[in-house]
């Protein structure tokens, strides 16, 4: 999803976690579900011991005691927990769209050093009439021994397209839209604590691209190759490594990750188009001044392409690119999303994460990349600089997850704003 307007009320998505703060679970349960407005896996918290004086706000979350025989959240922590919510969100390109998440949590036997397994199945639909149906998940099996990892997914949705380059004008924009079918898969096996290997493979479907109507420029539109607006299939497999040593994947205090792998498109496989893509992802946390009340996150992403790449296979530089491929990090924040595409893609970020008060955390931000046809084409001066601040919600305390709220701005004359559910990387 693009820029995340909440008009809707950060108070209501806060509330099923003050109300596991205020009630027993065991005697009441919420009157109102959830908003949403980008779902992610939420492990639920244990219930806790009552306590007074609930936020002004989150009171309709405290209902009076019904009994029910469906149990979404265990007792026992270590349970799978079923967790059904609506979601309501706002953009400008979508209006007002609506829908709901299931978001099983479990872990694979009673051994909790093996992480916890999540899966999201999100499906919604707009008043412009764009629908997404996504299926997403990442799987430990016992004793870590494979890791499985990936999306199935369709979309239907409409974006501002600039065309290609680092230097796209703002003002030069078509608006179009196209359906889009993903199948994203990573099956690894651990071959020591931490560091998993083995292959990858993403299938994408390209329908028809279309313009959504004429109130923009329509250069950019009719610059993409008529055989790639008519649509294609790309097809592609190969090996894949992932080192993980974060000691939360929700909200990281400390430690690395890095996620490198190369696919190989070609006709072999399906594919329209014959090209190889090499990506590596990789992170660093580290607590500041003895405690884990300051983190310094810092990522490096870098996409880089051969052969022949069909327009919307190219790195995109902007906002929530994230999904499967880009491991659900939000990159250049402030940016919109794909702003500046191209063949080669680079890019870094580094956030300041403070503990405030009570389930508030405060979020410094900052974030460089740049997009060309090839590496030797990059320049210094070409640079694009993205940064903000942002706010933290504690929903779920002993899993870390976040709601999350973002301000940014960034070259190109661009800002936005982005509320949704876990840490931005």
């Amino acid at each position: 999803m693009r820029f995340l307007y909440p008009l809707l009320a950060l108070g209501a998505l806060a509330a099923p976690a003050a109300w596991a703060q205020s009630v027993p679970a065991a005697t009441t349960a919420p009157a109102e579900p959830v908003l949403l407005a980008s779902a992610a896996a939420i492990p639920q918290a244990p219930a806790e011991a009552p306590v007074t004086g609930a936020p002004v706000g989150l009171n309709r979350a405290l209902a009076p005691a019904t009994a029910s025989k469906l149990k979404l959240t265990p007792d026992d922590p270590d349970d799978p927990s079923f967790i059904p919510v609506p979601i309501v969100f706002y953009q400008q390109e979508t209006g007002l769209a609506g829908g709901a998440a299931i978001l099983p949590v479990w872990r694979f036997g009673k051994d909790t050093t093996v992480r916890k397994s999540n899966a999201r199945l999100i499906a919604w639909i707009s008043q412009e009439k764009q629908t997404t149906v996504q299926l997403t998940h990442t799987i430990f099996t016992k004793e870590e021994k494979f890791y499985f990892s990936g999306e199935a997914s369709y979309y239907d949705l409409a974006f501002n397209y600039y065309g290609r380059g680092n230097e796209t004008d703002k003002d030069v924009e078509s608006h179009i839209q196209y359906p889009l079918i993903v199948f994203d898969e990573k099956a690894l096996v651990k071959v020591v604590p931490n560091l998993f290997v083995g292959v990858r493979y993403r299938y994408t479907d390209l329908g028809k691209v279309e313009l959504k109507d004429q109130e923009g420029n329509t250069a950019p539109y009719y610059a993409i190759p008529a055989e790639q607006r008519a649509g294609y299939v790309t097809s592609g497999v190969g090996p894949a490594l992932l080192y993980d040593g974060r000691d939360n994947v929700l909200a990281t205090y400390t430690g690395n990750f890095v996620d490198a792998h190369v696919l190989f498109n070609g006709g072999g496989l399906g594919s329209d188009y014959n090209f190889t893509r090499y990506m590596v992802d990789a992170r660093h946390f580290n607590p500041l001044f003895g405690s884990n009340n300051t983190i310094l996150a810092l990522q490096f992403l870098g996409q880089y392409h051969t052969g022949s790449v069909p327009f919307r296979e190219w790195g995109g530089m902007g906002a929530t690119l994230g999904g499967s491929l880009y491991n659900n990090a939000y990159l250049m924040r402030g940016i919109y999303e794909a702003r500046f595409r191209d063949r080669q893609f680079t890019t870094a970020q580094a956030e300041i994460r403070q503990k405030l008060f009570w389930r508030i955390d405060g979020v410094l931000f900052g974030a460089v990349g740049q997009v060309a046809p090839a590496l030797d084409d990059y320049k210094l001066d070409a640079m694009k600089f993205a940064g903000g601040v942002g706010g933290r919600f504690r929903f779920n305390r002993r899993d870390r997850l976040n709601i999350r709220l973002d301000y940014g701005v960034g070259s190109g004359g661009n800002s936005g704003i982005i509320f949704a559910v876990g840490e931005a990387f």
